[in-house]
């Protein structure tokens, strides 16, 4: 789960792209520029966001 699900910038909703991005991108297998590209996220802002985003929510509670 993408917490903010919005761009901070512009206001689009970018959560929804956030596992499949995390699983292709994040893991190695693609580069990230062309699976954002793939996923339609166009603006650099919601790029950005992607691509700097950290997954907290297992760092915060561990214990599930």
């Amino acid at each position: 789960m993408m917490i903010p699900v919005r761009c901070f910038t512009c206001g689009n909703v970018i959560g929804e792209h956030w596992e499949e991005f995390k699983a292709r991108a994040r893991e190695g297998e693609e580069d990230p520029a062309e699976v954002l590209d793939e996923l339609g996220v166009d603006r650099h802002c919601c790029r950005r966001m992607m691509v700097s985003h950290t997954d907290l929510v297992d760092v915060v509670s561990p214990y599930q």
